[in-house]
C-alpha cells in the first residue's frame, strides 16, 4: 500500500528527489468539502490516533488494563494534548497575544497556525494521573502507555508536519535539503524559504521518533519496572529537541540574560533537570511488575478467581463437609490384632484401611466431634 502511494505521488510530480534537492510540490489542502478544507496534517493526526491506538491496547492488555478504561482514558487524553498543544502555542506568540485577546476564537483555530507538544506532554501527563486515580490504577504503568501513544503518534504527525511545510530549517547546501514548491504550503509564505533549499528539521524529528520508539518496544518487552518507558521518552525526547531546534527557522529568545538559545530549547533542558531527581525516586521506591502479576495489580476482572471463593464458601460451612474431613484422624494407630497373618498384600492394605476407619477416636478428636451435629454423628458411626 505504501509503495502505490509513493508511486501515485511520484507520477503527479507532488514529490522529486534530485539531484541534488528534495522537491516537494504537494498542496496542504488534500481535498474541498464544500467550505471545508481537509487539509493531509488532519488526516495524519486520524492515521496517528488510530495507529497508536491498536498498538497501546496490545500493551495495557499485557499489563491487565481493562479494554473499557483504555478508551475512557483516550478520550480524555486526546482532547486535552490537543488542548494543551494549542495553548502553550498561543503563549510562545508574544507578538500574537493581542490579536488572541481581541479575537479570543482564534485560540481555537489550530489550522492557523499550530500545536505545541510541550504543552500536549504536560497536560496530558495530568490527565492520566487523574484517570488513574479515578480509574485505581498505578498511574505510572497508565504513563507508560501515555508515552508510547504519544511517540507512535507524533511520527505520523510529523509527516504532516512535513508536507504542511511548517516546520523547516534554515536554507542549506545539503544534498537532502528540502525545496517547497507549492504556493499553499507554510514554507511559501515566507518568501526567503519558498523554492530554496531548507532543512528538513521535521523530517529529524520523526526520524528521532523512530529511534525512540523502536528502544520503548525494546524496553517494553524486557523491562517489568513501572515508569521506565516514560522517563526514556521524556530523556530522549528532550535531547532530540534540544538538538533539532539548532536547525530549525525559530525565533532566539532572551532568557536569563541570553539570547543563544530557542524557547523550546530552554523548555528541554529544565524538563530534562526536572526528571532527574523524579527518575532517581521511581527506580528506588517502585517496584518490579511481572506480566503474570499485572491482571490481579491493574484491576482486570478475573470471573475464575470469583467463581473457585464462591464454591469455597458452602464447603466450609456444610456440616457434612466438616464430617467427611474431620472424622479422618491425622495418624490414628491400625488395629493389628484384626490383620490375618496369612493374607496377601492386598488384602493386609485393604483391612488396615478398614481397621483406620473404625479406630476410635483419640483425644484430640474429641473437641472436634463434639460440634458435628447428632444427626450426623450417628451416620458417620
Amino acid at each position: 500500500m505504501s509503495f502505490l502511494t509513493l508511486a501515485y505521488i511520484l507520477n503527479w510530480g507532488w514529490l522529486r528527489i534530485g539531484p541534488p534537492y528534495i522537491y516537494i510540490n504537494i498542496d496542504p489542502i488534500l481535498v474541498h468539502i464544500g467550505p471545508l478544507a481537509v487539509r493531509w496534517y488532519g488526516l495524519m493526526y486520524v492515521v496517528a490516533i488510530l495507529m497508536a491506538l491498536w498498538i497501546v491496547k496490545g500493551y495495557t492488555e499485557r499489563k491487565g488494563i481493562h479494554e473499557d478504561i483504555l478508551y475512557r482514558t483516550l478520550w480524555w487524553c486526546i482532547a486535552a494534548g490537543l488542548i494543551g498543544g494549542r495553548l502553550y502555542f498561543v503563549v510562545q506568540q508574544p507578538d500574537l497575544v493581542s490579536t488572541y485577546l481581541m479575537h479570543p476564537l482564534n485560540i481555537i483555530a489550530t489550522w492557523n497556525g499550530g500545536m505545541a507538544f510541550y504543552g500536549a506532554i504536560f497536560l496530558g501527563f495530568l490527565t492520566l494521573i487523574w484517570r488513574a486515580r479515578r480509574e485505581h490504577l498505578n498511574a505510572l504503568v497508565l504513563l507508560d502507555a501515555g508515552v508510547l501513544f504519544a511517540a507512535v503518534g507524533q511520527i505520523f504527525g510529523r509527516i504532516g508536519n512535513l508536507i504542511n511545510g511548517d516546520i523547516i530549517g534554515y536554507p542549506t547546501k545539503l544534498p537532502w535539503g528540502t525545496v517547497y514548491q507549492n504556493p499553499n504550503s507554510w514554507a511559501c509564505l515566507d518568501p526567503t524559504t519558498c523554492n530554496v533549499p531548507v532543512q528538513p528539521a521535521a523530517a529529524y524529528e520523526m526520524l528521532g521518533n523512530i529511534v525512540v520508539l523502536a528502544l520503548m518496544f525494546y524496553l517494553a518487552r524486557r523491562v517489568r519496572r513501572p515508569g521506565i518507558l516514560m522517563f526514556t521518552y521524556l530523556f530522549c525526547y528532550t535531547i532530540s529537541q534540544f538538538l533539532v531546534f539548532f536547525v530549525r527557522a525559530n525565533i532566539y529568545v532572551s532568557f536569563l540574560g541570553t539570547t543563544f538559545l530557542k524557547q523550546a530549547q530552554w523548555t528541554s533542558i529544565i524538563v530534562f533537570i526536572c526528571v532527574i531527581p523524579v527518575t532517581y525516586w521511581v527506580m528506588r521506591y517502585s517496584k518490579p511488575v511481572p506480566e503474570d502479576a499485572a491482571a490481579a495489580t491493574y484491576g482486570v476482572p478475573q470471573p475464575s478467581l470469583k467463581a473457585s471463593v464462591a464454591q469455597e464458601k458452602p464447603l466450609a460451612t456444610s456440616p457434612e463437609a466438616t464430617t467427611s474431613t474431620e472424622a479422618v484422624p491425622d495418624e490414628a494407630p491400625a488395629d493389628t490384632t484384626s490383620i490375618d497373618a496369612e493374607s496377601t498384600t492386598a488384602t493386609e492394605a485393604t483391612e488396615s484401611t478398614e481397621s483406620i476407619d473404625a479406630a476410635p477416636p483419640t483425644q484430640e478428636q474429641a473437641p472436634v466431634e463434639k460440634l458435628v451435629p447428632d444427626k450426623d454423628r450417628t451416620e458417620a458411626e
